[in-house]
């Protein structure tokens, strides 16, 4: 009977509904941590639909005011400029030249080639930027027969070259990653943090951690007896590596397979990278620019604490991808790993831990 199929359908998606919330408490007995949004796997999760006029391959004028671009980031920056359009915070994190299959981009220049594209596109950002705005420019090595080139040690000078203000050059760590055979494995990345100008945002309170003494207070002099560090916390340092018995060094994992965060991209930023430094820098309502958006993780990041966010991506299934996270981050159902929660320790008594 037709009746019968569809409550044996009902029951069926409600087993499969079940399981996929068993398999995620499994999941977070192995390894807790703290995930902001939802653990359940995003195909159950039903966002508020946004407009559709700020997604497509268009070029509208005006710009709306949230827009990603199926499309060439030069030539949205180029149209952002016809508009007026300015930006308070440019994160990014381009491609390094590796040959990556990023879908309608050569991943394989010559280097020299490859840092004259870049310095062309970054010079077209900062024309961007606000007059208290900071871009942040997020790299790790170019490697081509064994031979490693820093790409931020590349371009520095660009960015100098531009007059920008290099504020912090931030070590992200992670535990993850290629096992090398012929020298030491890496496991950081860097961001370059510049600002246009000497007036530039920085909300420190947004983004203080622990101290490591939160009740130490004054034994002598006039403020005896008060506490003599801020009650908020600490500045973080500009190091975030793993140091789980001391609280202010950040070691946030990067995404591979078993991440809540994981999509098809083959080089996914974390939204926690993003999220410190879109805190620190912008203010509600500040408008966010990704121009090698991915899979979105800085308009997720931007959607999810109230930010304006505007972003390029040529390859389609990677735009669908961004847009989908965007719109699941904008009604905060988007999963993704708080970078304040401490990397999981597992039990020495298990035995992925013992080594014998």
């Amino acid at each position: 009977m037709k009746l019968g199929k569809a409550g044996s359908g009902s029951r069926r998606r409600e087993r499969e509904r079940t399981g996929a919330a068993k398999k995620y408490k499994v999941a977070e007995d192995q390894a807790p941590y703290e995930c902001i949004g939802t653990a359940l796997s995003q195909r159950w999760l039903r966002p508020v639909p946004l407009p559709r006029e700020w997604f497509g391959t268009c070029l509208p004028d005006p710009l709306p005011e949230n827009y990603l671009f199926n499309g060439d980031c030069e030539r949205f920056i180029d149209h952002a400029k016809s508009c007026g359009k300015r930006f308070d915070l440019i994160f990014s994190s381009p491609p390094y030249n590796l040959g990556k299959s990023y879908g309608g981009y050569a991943d394989d220049r010559d280097l020299d080639e490859y840092l004259t594209w870049q310095a062309k596109i970054i010079s077209k950002c900062v024309e961007r930027l606000t007059p208290t705005g900071s871009i942040c420019w997020q790299v790790g090595n170019y490697v081509s027969n064994g031979h490693v080139v820093p790409l931020d040690l590349e371009m520095a000078p660009i960015f100098k070259k531009l007059g920008l203000k290099l504020r912090n050059r931030v070590v992200w760590h992670f535990g993850h990653g290629l096992h090398c055979s012929r020298r030491f494995s890496g496991r950081y990345e860097v961001v370059l943090w510049y600002s246009k100008s000497e007036n530039y945002k920085f909300n420190l309170d947004a983004v203080r951690v622990p101290s490591k003494y939160p009740n130490k207070k004054h034994f002598k002099g006039p403020r005896k007896g008060e506490l003599s560090g801020n009650p908020l916390g600490k500045n973080p340092s500009d190091a975030w590596i793993e140091a789980p018995d001391i609280g202010d060094f950040w070691d946030i994992p990067n995404v591979k397979h078993n991440h809540v965060e994981k999509t098809a991209h083959p080089c996914q930023f974390p939204i926690g990278l993003v999220q410190r430094f879109l805190l620190a820098l912008t203010d509600p309502g500040d408008a966010v620019f990704d121009p090698f958006l991915g899979v979105g993780s800085a308009a997720a990041c931007a959607a999810h604490f109230g930010r304006h966010y505007f972003g390029c991506e040529l390859a389609e299934d990677h735009f669908k991808t961004a847009r989908h996270r965007t719109e699941l981050a904008a009604s905060r159902l988007l999963p993704f790993r708080d970078p304040n929660i401490p990397i999981y320790q597992p039990p020495k008594q298990r035995a992925v831990a013992i080594a014998k």
